[in-house]
This record gives structure tokens, sequence and C-alpha cells, in this order.
């Protein structure tokens, strides 16, 4: 066994190398007594900036530990290190056949799960593999040549491929663990294991991404790119077949269905087959972007140092007035904002970081809660249509050539005042981007950024820029699934992950997936 001792700090200018020094000097012994250690958290406490303090959690070996639990047992700090649950194991599932849609998160961890307990899988992808797929995304930001069907959106890894590939979540779930090993064992660097706010970085993912195909591949799973779902049948009550937009049907027992938000026409598609959908609340905005110096300056009190990541932010401010939630969300340090569209007339913004997290610029979203009865329309797609309404109205206020609307935020804020700076590609153009938004999300906004800026002093400054528009936060369509993951009107249609409104974020999605897939077997066992 080995103990657990948390709160250790290290100064700046000190180096990790010291950790164990500082558990021999916390709990009275000497630095000879720590056999072995290792890092199982490390955060960041800048309360008393600018001295910064980078905070651990250590997990640790010596000879007596009874002894030493004995002598701090009014510590605490110290504590045994809880026996991790044992995964759950299943039988070989031999003869199983599962059709996944979706190489985003959720699809590809769960296509995993199936294969590695030897069901036969075949993985449909609408897009393209990252390689291409990354050609076809610099050719629209380079030239605005843009693919409806191989971009930020739709393609290998989902819409996290291009964003800060951040594995944070509110999900408290011991699958969370499974989800980075696996990572770390496709490439992922292995701090994210144990940093408070791991990320892998866009770069780095693209890598990790090739490798987990090629796992896959050596499984024996089909992969189909450039495949669009176009339906399903059925036999005896239950989906016995998936069909392509190539013409190819592709049998199977049971179907994953693991979308993407952005997934609109199989929504539709979906809604004609009879499937039961509701309409969800979302979040709609802009994006802004600072200096990454200045955040830092804000957050750390300094501008930069070696030991410290480029500084993050969270904040939230809640509308008494109307209820309303205002709130950041995908801070991305430093990295850039991109033009996330999915569809020919329609502007949407997103953010990515590379691992260094290096870049001049650090943006995140400022959004503002949406509820179904904002909606025109009570149907299920009604919150797709408000999405699109507002996509539209950004990509008409950029000049129709994929420019983003982009605004001083001290302008947006006050009527002037500030200068416009964006990292956004292919570019953006000067709007007014009170025409880019429902009334109530530019009020909700206007109200919300003072309370920001006194959270964080210089936020709502001249070098803050504010780009058009943030809609997809989240999935606007629910489609609805009972306790074992399987839908409630079609019998073998498995939705998962943020597509099917289940998550939100990589982490969250790769949980869904392996849940879903472990619902599939476990079906499967009791057969």
């Amino acid at each position: 066994m080995a103990l657990q001792l948390r709160e250790v700090s290290l100064r700046l200018g000190e180096e990790e190398r010291l950790l164990p020094e500082k558990i021999a000097q916390l709990l009275d012994l000497s630095p000879a007594e720590i056999l072995a250690w290792k890092i199982v958290r490390q955060g960041i406490d800048a309360r008393r900036k600018p001295d910064v303090l980078r905070v651990y959690t250590l997990e640790f070996v010596v000879a007596d530990e009874a002894g030493l639990l004995s002598r701090h047992k009014a510590n605490p700090r110290l504590a045994k290190v809880a026996l991790v649950p044992l995964a759950e194991t299943f039988c070989r599932a031999a003869g199983l056949r599962v059709a996944v849609v979706g190489m985003g998160p959720a699809g590809l961890f769960a296509a995993l799960q199936l294969a590695e307990a030897g069901a036969e899988v075949v993985l449909v992808e609408r897009g393209q593999p990252v390689e291409q797929r990354l050609k076809d995304v610099r050719q629209f930001w380079a030239h605005g040549l843009f693919n409806a069907q191989s971009n930020i959106q739709f393609g290998e890894g989902g819409a996290g491929t291009f964003s800060d590939g951040k594995l944070t979540s509110r999900l408290n779930h011991p699958l969370t663990r499974q989800v980075l090993q696996t990572l770390v064992k496709f490439g992922a660097p292995e701090e994210i294991l144990y940093q408070a706010k791991p990320h892998v970085g866009s770069d780095r993912l693209r890598q990790v991404l090739i490798n987990f195909r090629r796992y896959l591949q050596e499984l024996g799973v089909d992969i189909r790119f450039a495949s669009r779902f176009v339906g399903f049948n059925s036999h005896r009550g239950r989906i016995c077949s998936l069909q392509l937009d190539s013409g190819d049907e592709i049998n199977c027992d049971q179907l994953v269905l693991a979308l993407g938000h952005s997934a609109r026409d199989s929504y539709q598609l979906l809604q004609q087959l009879g499937v039961k959908l509701e309409a969800k609340p979302f979040a709609i905005g802009l994006r802004v972007e600072h200096p990454l110096e200045l955040i830092n300056q804000i957050q750390y009190g300094r501008r930069a140092h070696p030991q410290l990541p480029a500084a993050e932010y969270s904040l939230a401010w809640n509308d008494k007035e109307t209820g309303r939630g205002c709130y950041s969300f995908c801070m991305c340090p430093g990295g850039m904002v991109v033009n996330a569209a999915s569809e020919v007339d329609g502007i949407v913004v997103n953010g990515m970081s590379n691992y260094r997290r290096d870049a001049e610029l650090s943006n995140s979203a400022l959004v503002v809660s949406v509820r179904p009865e904002d909606f025109p329309g009570t149907d299920s797609l009604a919150g797709i249509r408000f999405q699109r309404r507002w996509e539209q109205a950004a990509f008409l206020a950029g000049g129709g050539a994929w420019q983003a609307p982009a605004q001083p935020l001290l302008e947006f804020l006050h009527g002037q005042g500030g200068r416009m700076h964006s990292s956004c590609q292919p570019g953006v153009v000067h709007a007014d981007l009170c025409q880019v938004l429902p009334d109530f999300v530019v009020t909700g906004l206007r109200r919300a950024l003072p309370h920001f800026n006194r959270r964080m002093r210089g936020f709502c400054g001249p070098e803050a820029t504010l780009i058009g528009v943030e809609t997809r936060t989240s999935a606007p369509v629910r489609i609805l699934r009972n306790d074992d993951c399987e839908s409630v009107s079609h019998p073998g249609l498995y939705p998962a992950g943020e597509g099917a409104g289940y998550a939100g974020g990589i982490m969250s999605a790769a949980v869904d997936g392996l849940k879903v897939a472990s619902s599939i077997l476990r079906r499967h066992q009791k057969q």
C-alpha cells in the first residue's frame, strides 16, 4: 500500500525534485525514509498573487506506514491511498455485430470498448481522416474554400479535434481515469493523469487520433470515412441494419448513434423516422480575445513565469431579473479563435489552443443561457432553427465571405472605445454585434460584463475584442433514451455523447461512449 499527502506546495523557482523533501518536512521524517513517490494531482494557487504556489497531492511509500499514520492521525491531509475499483469485465462478445456512427470521443470509445470485448464493429464517419481534415480546414482558413463534410465540426475526432483538447469535466465518474489512461497510451502527455486542469492541445490530439485509429484497425474494426448515415431498418421491432449515402447497408444487432452536436441533417432524419427527440436548453453568445500577458497579469499578478502555465479563468453571473446564467465557456489560454462553420451560409466561432498554449492571445466564449421557450416553434428541432438564424446573421454581418463579425468590447459595452485585434481566420470584419444576437443575449452580456470586470480587473479594457457568434455550446436536441442507454422509441438504437444530449466536452462524451458500450455488452451477456 501507499500513503497520500495533499496540499504540498512549491513556490516559483523551486523544482519538483524537492517534493520528497517537502513530504519529509511536513511529516517529521528524514528524506531517506521516503522510499518512493509520485505526483497524483497538480494545481495552481494564485490567491496571493504575485506569490503564486504550485500545489500537489503526492503518493508515497515509507517502511512504517502504520506508525506514521498513528503519529499524524489528526492531520486531515494525510491518508491511505484509496483502492481503485476494478474495471467492469465482460465475457467474450463473439457474434455481436455493432455499427457505430460518429468518430468523436463517444463513438471512438464505444467502438474501442466493444472491439476489445470481441464484438464485430463497423465505425462510420461522414468526414475525413484527421490528416485530410487538417488540410481541408487550413484551406478554409487560408482561402475560404469551405467543405461541408470535412471541417471543424465533421471528421475524425469530432469537433474536439480543433479545440483546446481540454479534459476537464464536472463529471465525477470512475471511468474518467480509464479515458485518461487510454489517451496516454495513444500518445497524450502523461501529465494529464495528474493535472487539475489537463489538456492535450489540438496539435498533439491529432497524433493521438491517428494512433487510436490504427489500434482500432488492429482489433478488426471496419472504419468507413466519407460515409454518411441516411437511415436504418428494423426487423421484429429492433434495429437490424444501417444505411449509408453510398447505398451500402450494414447489418447490425445494435446501432450506436454518436452524432456530433452539429449533425443537423441527421437530427432531421431521426425526426422523420419517428425517433423520440426533445428540444433542450443550450447557450449562445460571443468569443472574447485578450492578450495572453494581460490575462496572466490579472490572474497571476505577473506577465509570465517558466513554471506557470498560461493563465485560465472561469466567470459566471446569474441575472436575477431574468433568471438567466451568463458565463465563460471553453476558455483557451494562448490560443486562437477559429471559424467553425459547418453550413454554407452561416458563421459560428469556437476556440482552439495547441499543447504549448503560447500564442499571443487567449480567448473564451461568453454566453447566455437559452431555454426552449425562447425558440420560435414547439417541435424538437426548433433550437436548431434558432441557432441557424443567428449564424446566418453573422455570415451576412461579416460580408458573406467567411469573415467573422467582430467589435471592440468597450464599443459593444459603452458605444465607443477600444481597438480590434483578433486571431480568427480567414479574418474578421468590424460589425455591430447587437445585430447578430437576440436582444435578451445582448442585454445579458452587457449586464454581466461589469460583474466580470470586478472579478478580473482589466477584463473590460481597450485590448479586448468580441467575435461572433458562438452558438454550438451544446446540442440543442436530446435523443431520448432509457436507463440502459437505449432509445425509448427504437429498440437496438443507442444514442451516445454530446450530440445525443448526454455529454458536454471530450471527457464526458468519452465516458458516455464507454457507458453505452458497457450497456450493450451487459445485454449481450444475458442473452
